[in-house]
């Protein structure tokens, strides 16, 4: 089994380009420890968000004597401790009161009075991360990956000098120095962040009481969500963007159908629009916004405003320029197919690098990285990697929108197969959205699949599967799928997408 599952992976890399004779690696692969980050490591990690903590655990596994630098005092990194995991959380707890109040009477549970505890709900919240911080410590004493906690900053391509809490400096030494800072929150111009009337998805997760009006800028991933938690609670939500529609990236037809669903729970739209001033001197804000063409000018007020237009690459500090690290125009570190900068012996992962900021693309670029240190194979396929937007339903996609074939002239056949007519989200009450799969019109091979339901971040994974490993539709549809379950819906719209559904 073990030497087929080698000859699998050998004939993947292949496939792509990748060779398969060993790499030279610059050291042995020992198992020795040292206690303190002043000894020289194999790999330094400074970082210990998804990217970071995953490359260092990977590290050790593979034998390499491995220390994570990291500022916050907790391992996670933004996705763990003020990102992904908290609003899950809020999500979810929203998401029960929501049901408990609008829908369990339709399924015969009668409650008499449903009230929010934002102190419980937010201490649920803050529980749950602090488990899982700890779990991630946990983690490194299991394997044995010494932890400096501290802001890291380079001295030299193989020395990062480190400020502990406590005010003292010492230097960790490293063969292989990894930069896995991640992202910050991108500003504004002219919009200063207090967190408590103008706040960031990190102020946007702690609010000390639920606001009558929130506004959020932007309408991608974060805001939405964050968004969907304060107006299931009771707020009234409008979202303010610049661009034409809400979340850019997200296949057409699928956007659509999502942004109706958002309006039906009561959040609004103002697209192309842009702020042109915020006045939050008096007890709320006011923010002024005109057409992004340009037109009157109109004023808007609101409890909290959230501000939520993407985030920026975070190397400030690292002194990346005295060592002579290359950078974009926009601050990204600019790294090989390795992950190797232009310096020797320094790496970059994560949201610090081109491709998508997402804490699963840079936990995978960090076990890439490390592998090829090791002198393994590493290989992370960025137009392979999944996207979800974990609203109510949530959004799912891989691989490409049919815009994307359209312009790049590819030739496809799309399938598609709405919930209403699967007989387990019938059952449930959850029969909203649809799955739609684009494969190639001569071969079959799968090029998308785009999914609007509940849970479609789970069920999505069946898809990256099969795009990852160069599935046709027809494969798909002749797997048997158990019944009744939701992802029928993605054996019957492959069956749409190259002969017909059953159900439909």
């Amino acid at each position: 089994m073990a030497m087929a599952n080698l000859a699998r992976r050998k004939a993947y890399l292949l496939t792509r380009n990748i060779s398969t004779a060993p790499l030279r690696s610059s050291f042995s692969l020992s198992r020795g420890f040292a206690s303190s980050g002043s000894d020289e490591n194999d790999v330094v990690i400074i970082g210990g968000g998804p990217g970071g903590y995953v490359a260092a655990i990977k590290a050790a596994q593979l034998g390499l004597k491995t220390t994570c630098i990291e500022k916050r005092g907790a391992l996670g990194g933004t996705c763990l401790n003020v990102g992904c995991i908290p609003s899950k959380a809020l999500l979810h707890s929203s998401h029960m009161y929501h049901e408990a109040k609008h829908v369990f009477a339709n399924h015969g549970v009668k409650v008499s009075s449903v009230e929010v505890d934002l102190p419980a709900m937010l201490a649920q919240k803050d529980t749950a991360v602090k488990n899982l911080t700890r779990g991630i410590e946990g983690l490194f004493k299991k394997n044995k990956v010494n932890y400096v906690k501290g802001y890291g900053k380079f001295l030299s391509p193989s020395e990062v000098s480190v400020e502990t809490p406590d005010g003292e400096t010492t230097v960790v030494k490293g063969k292989h120095i990894i930069v896995a800072t991640g992202s910050d929150v991108k500003s504004l111009p002219g919009i200063t962040i207090d967190e408590k009337k103008i706040v960031s998805s990190t102020g946007a997760l702690s609010l000390s009481e639920i606001p009558k009006k929130l506004i959020v800028i932007g309408a991608g991933y974060i805001g939405l969500e964050m968004g969907s938690v304060w107006g299931r609670l009771g707020s009234e939500v409008t979202v303010v963007e610049f661009a034409a529609d809400i979340v850019p990236s997200m296949d057409g037809e699928i956007r659509k159908q999502f942004q109706r669903s958002l309006e039906k729970q009561k959040m609004k739209f103002m697209l192309k629009t842009k702020v042109v001033g915020v006045d939050s001197s008096g007890d709320g804000v006011k923010l002024i916004v005109e057409p992004a063409e340009g037109g009157d000018q109109t004023t808007l007020e609101a409890d909290v405003v959230l501000v939520s237009a993407g985030r920026s690459p975070f190397t400030s500090g690292l002194d990346l320029d005295k060592i002579g690290v290359e950078t974009d125009k926009v601050g990204r570190i600019l790294v090989n197919e390795r992950f190797s900068t232009n310096v020797s012996g320094v790496y970059a992962i994560g949201d610090v690098i081109p491709g998508p900021m997402l804490a699963h693309k840079a936990e995978e670029d960090g076990v890439a990285c490390v592998e090829f240190i090791a002198g393994k194979h590493g290989h992370v396929d960025y137009d392979k990697v999944p996207g979800v937007v974990y609203t109510y339903p949530e959004v799912a996609s891989v691989g490409k929108t049919e815009e994307q074939l359209k312009k790049d002239g590819v030739s496809y056949r799309v399938g598609k197969f709405p919930f209403m007519a699967n007989s387990r989200a019938k059952a449930i009450d959850t029969a909203e959205g649809l799955v739609k799969i684009l494969a190639d019109k001569e071969t079959d091979k799968i090029l998308g699949v785009h999914i609007m339901s509940p849970n479609a971040g789970e069920l999505i994974h069946e898809a990256v599967l099969a795009i990852n490993y160069d599935a046709s539709s027809e494969d798909i549809a002749r797997v048997c799928h158990a019944h009744p379950t939701m992802s029928e819906a993605i054996k019957e719209a492959a069956m749409a997408t190259y002969d017909k559904p059953i159900h439909m």
